[in-house]
């Protein structure tokens, strides 16, 4: 028996993998979900403060963070875009320089209206640092706000950071563990009945 008997079935296991979704809400298809893109207009300094981000993730990538930091630095002057800002703190959290990439990502906030993709990944990077520091609620309200925005990450570190979420999980794993040894019991017990 592999399929659910009825709604309430249903019911109960959203809400044990869903438990930030109101009782009775249909169930959460990450697949579905894009986090709205940031609405600006693409004028002639946005368009080179997108280069030079994208130069800058490519010698990130390579390795040449200082290059990679200065592309950033220099596409914030181009336009200052709430994505250059988030691509520096990305850099600056890499290079350990946490303070100045919580800056960065205050800044990314306030220019996106913490709406939108870079509102959404300032959030979520934000919340990375909380943690890192033992920051919990701090931690805790970030990931909401990113996930209220759509974000699976978000949604996800918030059911590990739910205790009773993640206990639920895991009585439900070993239920099922459970049940699918005593599935392969009375198969075995039927095969050589």
């Amino acid at each position: 028996m592999s399929e659910l008997d009825n709604d309430h079935d249903k019911n109960v296991l959203n809400s044990i993998f869903n438990p930030f979704l109101p009782i009775g809400e249909p169930f959460y298809d990450e697949e579905l979900f894009v986090v709205p893109e940031d609405k600006e207009q693409e004028t002639p300094e946005v368009l080179i403060a997108k280069r030079l981000e994208l130069e800058g993730v490519n010698a990130a990538e390579g390795g040449d963070f200082e290059k990679a930091e200065n592309l950033f630095s220099q596409a914030i002057g181009a336009a200052g875009r709430a994505s250059s800002y988030n691509n520096r703190a990305q850099l600056l959290r890499l290079k350990g320089n946490d303070e100045a990439a919580m800056d960065d990502l205050v800044k990314a906030i306030e220019i996106s209206g913490g709406e939108g993709k870079s509102g959404c990944q300032a959030y979520n990077q934000m919340a990375l640092l909380h943690r890192r520091y033992g920051r919990e609620n701090d931690a805790k309200e970030c990931f909401v706000r990113a996930a209220q925005l759509g974000s699976p990450f978000a949604k996800k570190q918030l059911v590990a950071m739910n205790p009773y979420a993640a206990l639920c999980s895991h009585m439900l794993n070993e239920m099922m563990v459970k049940l699918n040894q005593l599935e392969n019991g009375a198969s075995e017990k039927a095969i050589q009945g």
